[in-house]
């Protein structure tokens, strides 16, 4: 079984509207929809958890059912910081996960998901044990040496972009949040799953990533959406 663990517990104040940016609408369609519209059309995603901001539960079910999301099963609360709503997500699926059942965590204002990057992350996942969505970084990196200069660079080469979607084999994902929570490790901050993971002494594998996932948090972030979801790419570039 393969689950995905939509995470949307937060509530936005750098899109400085009155709503939780992942229900701000887009051609009157939530964000969020469009997020779950993905896993609800692979064919290899059986069912959707969203972990959401209280208050709001009642809402994402109402948009869930306007827009025919039937594969979603559960709405859970989020917690104080993203690491604690993808721990009460995966807690939540303690009774319904066998060990080598896929969790497939992925942020709900990243609404763009080629089906082909959930190919090759799933496939990843069942060889390794975990994946994660990740690109090569095709900029210079310096590090600086004081406020005003540098001496060092990092090889472009030696790096990865990585985002969510991220997927685990459930057993590891429940054990690692277990002792992530206990020994107060890979839990703050930025923390996420994947940088958790690392900090616990998890190796990661990589599987494909795409530009154009990018995550909506600027007012600018949703003109790109806007500009993704109308665009064609032309009949004749190659």
């Amino acid at each position: 079984m393969t689950i995905a663990l939509i995470v949307a517990g937060g509530s936005g104040h750098r899109m400085g509207q009155d709503i939780p940016k992942q229900f701000i609408h887009i051609y009157d369609k939530p964000i969020l929809i469009y997020t779950m519209e993905n896993f609800q059309h692979h064919q290899d995603v059986d069912a959707i958890e969203l972990v959401c901001i209280d208050g709001w539960h009642d809402v994402a079910r109402a948009y869930a059912k306007q827009f025919n999301i039937t594969k979603l099963r559960w709405v859970v609360s989020g917690g104080e910081t993203v690491q604690e709503s993808i721990r009460n997500g995966v807690y939540n699926l303690r009774d319904v996960c066998g060990s080598d059942d896929i969790v497939i965590v992925h942020d709900g204002i990243r609404p763009i998901l080629d089906n082909g990057i959930l190919d090759d992350l799933i496939e990843k996942c069942e060889k390794y044990g975990n994946a994660v969505s990740s690109m090569p970084y095709n900029e210079q990196i310096f590090l600086a040496d004081d406020e005003i200069s540098t001496v060092q660079y990092i090889p472009r080469e030696t790096i990865r972009r990585v985002s969510t979607p991220q997927a685990y084999k459930y057993g590891l994902l429940y054990e690692k949040y277990q002792e992530a929570f206990e020994k107060k490790i890979g839990i703050y901050g930025s923390s996420y799953t994947n940088t958790m993971m690392v900090d616990l002494g998890v190796r990661l594998y990589f599987a494909a990533g795409s530009d154009k996932n990018i995550k909506l948090t600027t007012k600018d972030d949703l003109d790109i959406f806007k500009s993704y979801s109308v665009g064609q790419r032309k009949d004749w570039l190659k």
